[in-house]
């Protein structure tokens, strides 16, 4: 079972969330060629990605994740924009099995920075 815990009282987020470098691929609706970068935070439901250029708000995409040999596939929108400084991402629609390894990581990735 996948908790919901926050990691502040007053936190808005459905998950807590990790510090994480993770390669991405975003391809946003009506492009061919996929953004590349690579994750600041991620949570279950979302990520954060620093870039220059930044997406509009409510735009879909299609995500890939690659967390060591895992490509995590998800269909995601824009949350938030900061122009010239980043994105917020919202997974909409994840495979459970993807899920649940992206679950993994992050519970891996809270006891590695405890330990």
């Amino acid at each position: 079972m996948i908790s919901k815990n926050s990691p502040e009282p007053g936190d808005r987020r459905r998950y807590s969330r990790v510090k994480a470098q993770i390669p991405i691929e975003l391809l946003p609706s009506g492009t061919t060629v996929p953004m590349r970068t690579v994750t600041e935070e991620i949570s279950l439901c979302g990520c954060y990605i620093p870039s220059m250029f930044t997406l509009e708000v409510g735009k879909t995409l299609h995500v890939i994740l690659s967390l060591h040999e895992e490509r995590i596939r998800a269909s995601a929108v824009v949350a938030t924009r900061f122009p010239n400084i980043g994105n917020g991402i919202d997974f909409i629609d994840m495979d459970p099995n993807d899920r649940m390894k992206l679950h993994h990581f992050i519970e891996a990735t809270k006891e590695g920075a405890a330990g």
